[in-house]
């Protein structure tokens, strides 16, 4: 159980949420446990929101963002990211097992998204420390400075929600897969 109460529905969470949680149902079919956990602040919900809705409209394809998102969950060791993006990696990118088994190990079997995820898994592994050399061999792999720079935000997203995930105990209601490692 979350160590917050997670509105049970839109109805229940705050009025100044209602839009947005509705958003999250008509783009899902569902509104999972983390988007009721964050309208318990309207203010956070809209941020992680329009963050969210920003980064689908940029230069990364939803499908490195899906691989991303599972690189960082296996670092941070966040079981509720694993399991939902697990299952939006194989059911709405459509990447396949071992691609996803690949993500969580903070590579890809894709050489280009290869280059993409071992940065984003180094920016989280040493928390934005990384070398001119790593920056160079992203941008070698052939990402231009703009999605290099949407990468470590599709980080800094991951991040939030696996620390807020965490530290709340968000209840998990996909399939779950739990982290092999936390660093």
């Amino acid at each position: 159980m979350s160590r917050i109460a997670t509105p049970p529905t839109i109805e229940a969470a705050p009025a100044a949420s209602h839009a947005g949680l509705e958003a999250v149902k008509k783009s899902l079919g569902v509104v999972p446990n983390l988007f009721r956990l964050v309208a318990t602040s309207p203010a956070a919900l809209e941020g992680y929101l329009s963050l969210s809705g920003a980064l689908s409209k940029g230069a990364i394809p939803a499908q490195l963002g899906e691989r991303i998102a599972l690189a960082v969950a296996e670092v941070n060791g966040c079981d509720y990211c694993l399991s939902a993006h697990a299952y939006l990696a194989k059911n709405l990118a459509k990447l396949d097992d071992a691609e996803i088994t690949a993500n969580r190990s903070g590579a890809s079997n894709d050489p280009k998204a290869d280059a993409a995820v071992r940065f984003a898994a180094k920016i989280a592994r040493e928390r934005g420390h990384v070398s001119e050399g790593d920056v160079k061999a992203v941008k070698d792999a052939g990402y231009t400075d703009a999605q290099v720079i949407e990468i470590i935000q599709h980080v800094a997203l991951s991040v939030w929600t696996n620390y807020l995930n965490i530290a709340l105990d968000t209840e998990i209601d996909f399939p779950v897969v739990n982290a092999r490692q936390a660093a």
